[in-house]
């Protein structure tokens, strides 16, 4: 019986809690988004969180949240060279970059972007479908880049945005794209994706270690899922 062909294991990071995250704003490719407090704190325990695990490569979007989240674990790696890849981005959201999903949630896009995302084009940004693309070939890229430079056993880590993980998750598992607001990944989470040669298997989906935000709140969450990713546990 043959083989599924082992291939390099992909480790997601979503960047940790952002000032537009506790703000409620939509970033997008806004410059000069940082990390809130609790953010930095969520970057600074990366390095412990990952001591097991022996990374090969770092890539990461641009974006500085993303740059933000993984200086402790370059710090804590020296060894480690970062790379950034514009395709794991976060979402052009064009002339939604920088307003409040307080007052998107009345546009009637947010009604396709919720319930048919695959037919969704932000204005004067991209479509959900050209961003899920761009991302999973820059994966797929990585996967052969890393297979090559340091074999097939080999873990690597890519440091990127919400909606970016959401649709990578969605394509991993052969999920439609207009399904991928079902899943959620918080700040700072790790989803953990191993390909072969034929299937991707989902091994860690959204894990933080922390099981606060499944705790009731006084304000029960929203039923439709936040453009970008939403700010995780209070």
């Amino acid at each position: 019986m043959p083989t599924l062909g082992r291939m390099p294991t992909l480790i997601l990071v979503r960047h940790g809690r952002s000032t537009a995250n506790t703000e409620g704003v939509l970033a997008g490719w806004t410059p000069g988004i940082a990390l809130d407090e609790r953010g930095a704190a969520q970057a600074a325990a990366l390095p412990g969180r990952l001591a097991g695990l022996p990374i090969s490569e770092v890539v990461s979007s641009p974006l500085q949240r993303c740059q933000e989240t993984i200086r402790p674990l370059l710090d804590a790696r020296p060894e480690l060279t970062a790379h950034t890849d514009e395709r794991i981005g976060e979402a052009h959201y064009g002339d939604w970059s920088g307003r409040k999903l307080a007052e998107l949630k009345d546009e009637p896009l947010m009604e396709v972007v919720q319930a048919h995302p695959s037919a969704a084009a932000f204005p004067g940004g991209e479509s959900m479908r050209a961003m899920q693309t761009r991302a999973a070939e820059a994966v797929r890229e990585w996967n052969a880049r890393v297979e090559r430079d340091h074999g097939a056993d080999a873990v690597y880590l890519m440091c990127s945005h919400g909606d970016i993980i959401k649709s990578l998750v969605a394509e991993a598992l052969g999920l439609h794209l207009d399904l991928f607001q079902r899943i959620s990944v918080e700040p700072c989470s790790i989803t953990a994706i191993r390909y072969t040669r034929l299937r991707p298997f989902l091994v860690r989906l959204g894990d933080t270690g922390d099981f606060a935000s499944l705790a009731p709140r006084e304000e029960p969450p929203a039923g439709d899922a936040t453009v970008g990713g939403g700010a995780g546990a209070p």
